[in-house]
């Protein structure tokens, strides 16, 4: 924890700002959604349909606009859209606690998932601006925060949830409030260093000029898998720890939510340290992607070696999974995130960032249907082995893509090693 500090303060005032400001942004998100879905169907009695399109319409509202708030933020400066999805944040929990018709549910969530696409795209453009050449590091460190608030986020949700569900919603709006003004007062104004000019440059220029680089297409859909991969924490392995344990499996899938968040918070420094003395960029996203695929392996091998079934084996090979998926997902993320950077030239960087996070929402939404229905299929069918295989190839795949970009000079990261480690 003192090396994180001391990391942390070797950047500047605002940096620092998004950072804290980022941790609270998940701890009063994960305070809240873990617990939404059994409110909206418990207590509020809502059919499994509706509870669906209530959560669904946060995501598309999150995913789909992503890049209307990147643009946004290239257009306005960063601070503006920064300040405005935390207020709306705000108004949204708050109603998320009190209202109880659909239309007005479908209301909140809509605003709390708008709230994200716009602060996510400007933080992450503010934070690359602000660090300059030290972007990898920023955005390990970043990371760190990132994941201590939804380490944090469950259990304290979970100690206000002994009150109810609406003091759950009004903690979390606090933080948001709070934040707003913190930001409101504290976080200086800032503008990319080659941002559009209202009214001169019109929003469609600018979506032009994203859609037409071709090596950060190229690359946003090579990376599209990773996404996939890194939501099956949610989707196969708690299944699969159902499957295995029985009444124990939501016991054991907060389990691995904590392993999870646990090896990021513990690891990501010391990870992005080892990788910048050692690999280019291009080598550690794509040795990070072979990670996250061969993280699925020891899952399918189980049934190989156990036929006869071994529930303690099998949770230990999907705690395996989830150490290696954030293990791969840790050395990956500074360096993908670097690469959007370097790939925009300076330019757009927030809507960069917004169609970037538009293409992973809807690969995660596409490869999620795709695990869905093969993991229904094959479970018919009394084997798993098909879906961990399809994911293990899925990461291969991407880093097969990536690794190709770099060959091909469109990365435009594959020969320089990072510098030095700072303040190691």
């Amino acid at each position: 924890m003192r090396k994180l500090w001391r990391r942390t303060a070797e950047f500047p005032f605002a940096v620092r700002l998004l950072m804290v400001n980022q941790f609270a942004i998940n701890l009063a998100f994960y305070m809240l959604m873990p617990y939404l879905a059994a409110h909206l169907a418990g207590t509020l009695g809502l059919a499994a349909w509706a509870v669906g399109l209530v959560l669904g319409v946060r995501n598309l509202s999150q995913q789909g606009l992503f890049l209307v708030g990147g643009t946004l933020a290239d257009r306005f400066g960063y601070k503006g859209p920064i300040m405005a999805g935390c207020l709306l944040r705000t108004g949204g929990f708050a109603l998320l606690g009190w209202v109880d018709s659909l239309p007005a549910l479908i209301a909140a969530s809509a605003a709390t998932g708008f709230a994200g696409a716009l602060f996510n795209p400007a933080v992450r453009a503010y934070l690359a601006a602000e660090a300059g050449e030290r972007r990898v590091d920023a955005f390990a460190i970043f990371n760190v925060y990132y994941q201590a608030g939804m380490f944090l986020g469950p259990p304290v949700g979970l100690a206000l949830l002994a009150a109810d569900f609406g003091v759950v919603c009004a903690a979390a709006a606090l933080i948001f409030a709070a934040l707003t003004v913190l930001q409101w007062r504290a976080l200086p104004a800032r503008r990319g260093d080659a941002a559009p000019e209202p009214g001169r440059d019109g929003v469609l220029a600018q979506w032009r000029t994203v859609v037409a680089n071709r090596p950060f297409l190229l690359f946003a859909c090579a990376m599209v898998g990773s996404y996939v991969l890194g939501f099956q924490v949610y989707l196969a392995l708690p299944l699969a720890a159902t499957d295995a344990l029985g009444s124990s499996g939501t016991a054991a899938t907060s389990g691995l939510f904590v392993v999870s968040a646990a090896v990021a918070v513990a690891g990501q420094l010391r990870i992005t340290d080892w990788v910048k003395r050692r690999w280019t960029p291009a080598e550690a996203l794509v040795r990070g992607l072979c990670a996250m695929g061969l993280a699925f392996l020891p899952a399918a091998l189980v049934p190989a070696l156990f036929p006869s079934g071994a529930p303690l084996v099998t949770f230990a090979a999907l705690v395996l999974a989830v150490v290696l998926l954030a293990v791969g997902s840790a050395v990956v993320y500074p360096f993908e995130m670097d690469t959007v950077v370097a790939l925009s030239g300076g330019r757009l960087v927030a809507t960069h960032y917004g169609f970037y996070h538009t293409v992973s929402g809807l690969g995660i939404t596409l490869g999620n249907l795709g695990v869905g229905a093969l993991w229904d299929v094959a479970r018919r069918h009394g084997m798993l082995w098909p879906v961990w295989a399809t994911l293990l190839l899925t990461g291969l795949a991407c880093a097969g893509a990536v690794a190709g970009l770099a060959r091909s000079g469109r990365l435009g990261v594959s020969g320089c090693r990072v510098g030095g480690v700072v303040g190691a």
